[in-house]
């Protein structure tokens, strides 16, 4: 036809030019913005709440250009939504297990009708998320909701879950953390980034719309994340969990330390993660994808590529060919090309030389893709890096080589290994301290794939059945935890006060029995050389005298552990439970020395003695059915190829004991943190350390290898603050004070530890924890699950 503009599929197809975009879904998005006159609300109680009174900040897109705006909310706010997700918990958990699973595969077809408009508002808000990722995720927990009661039984829903994200976290990361909270019969306060709100919000509309009781899912929007710390202040919030990047990570922890409510951190943006090729790889799909990773996709982690000196040459050459034409990349501000300037400037003078698609521009926010060839592994661009296209190179001789230097950095989120060699592949995958491992491939995710942050890489498990069991106490547990409020304290002067320590003179016969503590695998003074007076169950006397630990102490004993832990943990599951078994039959052998000195230090009658010692052996008996039980295996992913999942130990644990059962509540702790493959570093209740002390003796028969276990006694509070500032330590287990509590909340966030904290029983108040004597089976799985950290691998099959 005369003057028609419409091309032939011939011209088409030789020019290769798009075709016009559907404008369907967008106009879907910006009618449902329009709706809500781009001022959107929280959503409250099943419906939308927006005063006209509150504070809003407005969300750009990446022109610039004016998306919506949010508002801020204020108590009140919170205080309404707190009680809507009560109510919301009422309604939601009473309903069976098919009943939840009903409702969330409902959300599915929810979502098939709405999937354009809320792919269209992710792509507005830069919350990257695609609606087969949220049906997968829909999928996958329903099912989990269905088999709850089934293959979970003994464990119940916590209660009200507050999820915070960061404003740079995506709406998947967001949905990794709500969507198994729902299935698991939770009720679920989301507070997000900035980003991800209006998606958020849609979500939560839609849900509702579907079928989802009211209160059960609520939204508030606020202008940072100290909005998450106000929420977890509420009396009716049980658990907050929080994925994002980790300076905003930090910032929830301190701002909620003392509240009395669990906090867990997913850090999932920031992280520095290794990209290794191996002499064995397919080079030309390993830099296909490398290239795609660092320069074309949206960076959530900065990638280092570590290449094997046998193929550098050819990684390199493969490398300057697919950046050949590639554009500058826009930075967020010229602040930004300042540090990336600086980094490249350093990187070079160390000795580094650069592989640029194109010369940079002299000056302005953008900056080419850019291979920083022979960096060295303290260069600024490889230990912190900055925001902009670098991808620093490092080359490695040997698989150990790839390994140290896969394992460089501070962080543990994940790692791609790129080889034909399988079994390569799997030792290095084993060797790596990382959370996810991708081989040949790169960034999968799927919700049965478990991610758990190693080092300061996250203080939980998201994904998979593992994921579930943060949202479950066990059903049986004696009492949870007691809400509080934050004390004034200098955590700077907290553990500072000296104990009455004295020097006993061990040429008096008649003196009080002096004890040794327990470090390196040998019986030892303190650093110090002082020792503190152990009193009578009465106060009116002095039982015996006990070395007054320290830092120094600590030090040593963290030393001895890091020598022998990693021999541990690779010993078989059997080996290490024939050897709580002889831990067992030791303490068996010990029994009457040991029953004397719980009836000398805690004053019960001899036959609660030795009821705790039979329990004693019972429970190290226990632990070593335990070590080869539960060892993961392969999971069932929609893709072609094999996925695979393992515990693994955390690595070294401190754990001050509680008061309550002195000898039962270590062994019982001690077992679970072994029996996984971690070291451990026990301080002995302060009141009744004896026990403790006896069973040095035990250990000191036993076949553990010598700094497996350390025993160091002295202030709790002392001691308290050497664990927690201590760097190679993972994990804390705390049996103490309100202010102890709030200190290890605040001050292990550099990095970050994972805390199981309860309060020591106090003359007002019901001690917190657990029924030592009668230890459910579910509260000894959790003990075992808190002891350990989850690793995934992916292998993909042609």
């Amino acid at each position: 036809m005369a003057g028609s503009t419409t091309k032939a599929v011939y011209d088409i197809f030789q020019s290769m030019e798009h075709g016009p975009a559907s404008t369907s879904s967008t106009a879907t998005a910006q009618a449902w913005l329009d709706h809500h006159s781009r001022s959107l609300g929280h959503f409250i109680d099943g419906k939308f709440f927006r005063p006209a009174d509150r504070q809003s900040q407005s969300l750009t897109d990446s022109k610039g250009g004016v998306v919506c705006s949010t508002m801020c909310a204020v108590e009140g706010d919170i205080s309404q939504c707190a009680s809507s997700a009560v109510n919301g918990f009422k309604s939601w958990s009473t309903l069976t297990c098919y009943q939840r699973a009903k409702v969330l595969l409902r959300l599915v077809s929810v979502l098939g009708l709405h999937g354009q408009c809320v792919q269209e508002l992710c792509e507005l808000c830069e919350a990257s998320c695609s609606p087969s990722s949220l049906v997968r995720l829909l999928q996958y927990y329903s099912s989990w909701a269905q088999l709850r009661d089934t293959l979970i039984s003994n464990w119940t829903p916590v209660g009200v879950v507050a999820v915070v994200t960061s404003d740079d976290c995506s709406l998947y990361s967001l949905m990794l953390k709500v969507l198994p909270a729902l299935a698991m019969g939770n009720s679920v306060i989301v507070v997000p980034g900035q980003s991800a709100a209006p998606p958020a919000l849609l979500l939560a509309q839609l849900f509702t719309g579907a079928g989802l009781p009211v209160g059960a899912l609520n939204v508030l929007t606020g202008s940072d994340v100290t909005l998450g710390a106000k929420v977890a202040q509420n009396p009716n919030v049980s658990y907050v969990t929080y994925s994002g990047n980790n300076q905003d990570g930090v910032t929830l922890c301190k701002a909620s330390a003392g509240m009395g409510v669990p906090v867990s951190v997913s850090p999932c943006i920031g992280f520095t993660c290794p990209f290794i090729i191996f002499e064995s790889a397919d080079i030309d799909s390993a830099v296909d994808e490398v290239i795609e990773t660092a320069f074309k996709k949206k960076k959530e982690v900065h990638w280092v590529l570590c290449v094997q000196e046998s193929v550098s040459d050819s990684v390199v050459a493969n490398l300057r060919l697919r950046l050949a034409g590639m554009k500058c990349v826009a930075l967020h501000s010229d602040a930004d090309r300042l540090l990336v300037d600086a980094a490249v400037q350093e990187a070079q003078q160390q000795g580094a030389t650069l592989v640029q698609s194109c010369a940079a521009p002299p000056s302005g926010a953008q900056y080419p893709p850019t291979v920083v060839c022979g960096a060295a592994p303290s260069s600024p661009c490889v230990v912190s890096p900055c925001p902009g296209p670098l991808l620093p190179l490092m080359t490695f001789r040997s698989n150990t080589e790839a390994v140290a230097m896969g394992n460089h950095s501070p962080h543990g989120h994940a790692a791609s290994i790129w080889t034909e060699d399988l079994t390569l592949a799997l030792e290095t995958a084993k060797s790596l301290s990382v959370g996810s491992v991708w081989v040949n491939s790169n960034s999968v995710r799927d919700p049965c794939l478990p991610v758990s942050g190693h080092k300061d890489s996250g203080t939980c498990t998201d994904g998979g059945q593992e994921g579930l069991y943060q949202f479950l106490r066990p059903s049986f547990s004696s009492s949870p935890l007691l809400r509080s409020s934050p004390v004034s304290m200098d955590y700077s002067k907290f553990g500072t006060e000296a104990s009455p320590a004295v020097i006993p003179d061990p040429s008096d016969p008649a003196s009080t029995p002096s004890y040794l503590q327990f470090v390196g695998g040998k019986a030892c003074k303190s650093v110090s050389g002082c020792s503190v007076a152990v009193q009578s169950p009465g106060g009116d006397g002095v039982l015996a005298f006990c070395p007054d630990g320290g830092r120094k102490d600590v030090r040593n004993a963290v030393e001895a552990a890091i020598k022998v832990q990693q021999g541990w943990t690779k010993k078989s599951p059997s080996a290490r439970a024939q050897s709580l078994y002889s831990l067992a039959k030791g303490l068996e052998a010990k029994r009457r020395e040991v029953v004397t000195s719980v009836i000398t230090q805690t004053g019960v009658s001899s036959d609660e003695a030795d009821k705790e010692v039979e329990l004693s052996v019972a429970r190290l008996s226990i632990w070593a059915a335990y070590c080869d039980k539960v060892q993961g295996g392969s999971l069932p992913m929609p893709q072609s190829g094999s996925a695979l999942s393992f515990p693994e130990a955390l690595g070294v644990v401190g754990v001050v004991l509680p008061d309550k059962n002195p000898l039962l509540s270590m062994v019982t702790l001690l077992g679970a943190a072994i029996a996984t493959g971690n070291a451990v570093i026990m301080v002995p209740s302060q009141k009744y350390p004896l026990p403790a002390l006896a069973f040095i003796q035990v250990l000191q028969s036993s076949d553990l290898p010598a700094g497996l276990v350390n025993v160091i006694t002295g202030s709790r509070d002392q001691l308290t603050v050497a664990l927690a500032t201590h760097s190679v330590i993972k994990a804390i287990w705390y049996w103490g004070s309100a202010e102890g509590c709030q200190y290890l909340q605040y001050i292990c966030t550099s990095p970050l530890k994972t805390l199981r904290l309860f309060r020591q029983k106090d003359e007002d108040r019901k001690d917190e924890g657990i029924n030592w004597p009668e230890c459910h089976p579910s509260l000894l799985e959790e003990m075992w699950r808190n002891a350990v950290q989850w690793k995934s691998v992916w292998i993909p099959t042609a």
